[in-house]
């Protein structure tokens, strides 16, 4: 029987609230799964091993928990945004008994998501439908100032909506936040990062310990891309940043204390009377 080409392959899909369309669709270069939604890459699964993050942001991002507390000791998590649960599904495995918290916006997209891609058994990952503001107030209670990592990755196809770009956003989101609690942020931005700046100055107006991680030409505005977040209201320890350079992905910069000074300067923190949302990416970013 003749072998079916990648674009032959089936592809479950289902339609989201705005009228785009989330498929699952195998990746081309990495193995796994990608999910897509109006043709943009949301998430990158490997069933086989859940370790492989793909994404390069999403590595950054696992670099920065490996280095929460003890190696391989639970953690108490909150995921805004779930695409198909990397994250998650990578503290479930690395961090054996995590209790996991995961507000998702659709509902279609977590049962597309479940049944094509699905948790690993005995993961305690427990998911709410909803907006990721909204959802922090449904959260439970005892969370609160209990949570040892916050992750807010929440995209409408391509964009961050401007509700979950404010300070008074990451007011309520800090305020889960155990006393040596990290949040991380993905934010996409390109040429001159003018969002990124931004960003990283409302950040640090909520939680004044801040490193920036991103590629090198992503970081000197050269090109678009992920940048990550990594705040605290605790110090973060001087020694995870020569670990979090060596982890990768190469090239790797991590912006701290003065240099991160420089970065955010003339940037004023956004507000809910004057937030935009992330910059649209050009369509020849996801192009092959």
């Amino acid at each position: 029987m003749a072998r079916m080409r990648l674009e032959e392959v089936p592809r479950p899909e289902a339609r989201l609230s705005d009228g785009s369309l989330a498929s699952i669709v195998p990746s081309r270069f990495a193995g796994g799964f990608e999910l897509d939604v109006a043709g943009t890459p949301q998430s990158h699964v490997d069933l086989d091993d859940p370790t492989h993050l793909h994404f390069e942001y999403v590595a950054r991002m696992g670099a920065v928990i490996d280095r929460l507390k003890m190696p391989g000791q639970p953690l108490t998590a909150v995921h805004l945004g779930g695409g198909a649960l990397t994250i998650p599904r990578y503290i479930a495995h690395t961090r054996p008994g995590s209790r996991q918290q995961v507000v998702e916006l659709e509902q279609a997209l977590v049962d597309l998501v479940r049944e094509n891609l699905p948790l690993p058994r005995g993961a305690q990952i427990r998911v709410r439908i909803g907006d990721a503001r909204a959802g922090l107030g449904r959260l439970p209670a005892a969370l609160t100032g209990n949570v040892d990592l916050l992750v807010s990755d929440v995209y409408a196809g391509a964009q961050t909506p401007a509700h979950l770009t404010t300070v008074e956003f990451y007011r309520a989101a800090a305020a889960l936040l155990a006393p040596d609690g990290v949040l991380l942020v993905n934010v996409a931005d390109g040429a001159g990062l003018a969002f990124a700046r931004r960003q990283v100055a409302t950040v640090r107006a909520v939680l004044p310990e801040i490193a920036l991680l991103a590629e090198v030409q992503t970081l000197k505005g050269r090109r678009f891309g992920n940048l990550v977040i990594a705040a605290s209201a605790a110090p973060l320890p001087t020694e995870w940043l020569p670990r979090l350079m060596a982890a990768g992905p190469h090239p790797a910069k991590v912006a701290h204390g003065a240099e991160l000074d420089e970065f955010v300067r003339g940037a004023t923190p956004a507000t809910d009377a004057d937030a935009t949302p992330s910059p649209k990416p050009a369509a020849s970013v996801f192009e092959l």
